[in-house]
């Protein structure tokens, strides 16, 4: 089939299809406060919300997984993000009329994601998404980069994995997505860390922003149905 338009879209949750960061931040500024630390600027803390939890922990206190306290500051931080899980974050504004005229249409969509359920299935009923299917990270024995989720999404879609898009923003989305005979497709205004070498990703297609990835998959027909209300 031609990729221009696949049978079914699959996202990454975190910085592909909700900008999940404000609301991250807080809980990792939440716990340096705790300790009695000043503040990290947002930007900084945005480049590693795909990395999880315990990358927050070691940003914000310097603790590597491995130490005795990484557990506890752990566990503060999730109970914090917990309470907030939906308070600022919010699907990029760019994918709105996407969704809307994907939705309207009837095509499958859906959303695989490493983030546990406890967290990633309050935030998408928060913000109303109607997707077919929600794959989190303790759902399967398996997370990316194993292909096993993406798979098992597909299925539940009912569309051949070859006629998917996998949209993320991180190197495991793209390996994942590749050996589940997907199109790997990476999108530039995810959480990308000063450390990710994104270039040498296994990509078939990029996306410099929401609208544009929109454009890519509802260029213009039925403007009606997919302009924001």
């Amino acid at each position: 089939m031609s990729h221009a338009r696949p049978a079914a879209l699959i996202f990454d949750l975190d910085g592909t299809l909700v900008d999940t960061a404000p609301d991250l931040a807080h809980a990792t500024n939440a716990l340096r406060t705790h300790h009695g630390l000043a503040p990290l600027p947002y930007e900084a803390i945005r480049a590693q919300v795909s990395n999880g939890g315990s990358a927050l922990v070691e940003l914000a206190l310097g603790l590597a997984p491995s130490h005795a306290d990484h557990g506890e500051a752990r566990r503060y931080l999730l109970e914090t993000y917990g309470r907030n899980i939906a308070v600022h974050s919010r699907v990029f504004p760019g994918l709105t009329p996407l969704l809307e005229a994907w939705d309207r249409t009837q095509r499958p969509w859906g959303i695989v994601t490493n983030k546990p359920r406890a967290y990633a299935a309050p935030l998408v009923e928060a913000l109303g998404l109607t997707h077919g299917v929600l794959l989190a990270a303790d759902d399967l024995p398996l997370n990316k980069p194993d292909p096993a989720p993406l798979l098992e999404a597909a299925r539940r879609l009912g569309v051949a994995p070859g006629d998917c898009w996998y949209i993320g923003d991180h190197l495991r989305d793209m390996q994942a997505a590749q050996a589940a005979g997907m199109h790997a497709v990476a999108v530039r205004y995810g959480y990308i860390s000063d450390e990710a070498t994104p270039d040498t990703w296994p990509v078939d297609r990029w996306f410099e922003t929401p609208e544009s990835l929109t454009q890519a998959l509802w260029p213009g027909e039925d403007e009606a149905a997919c302009r924001p209300g």
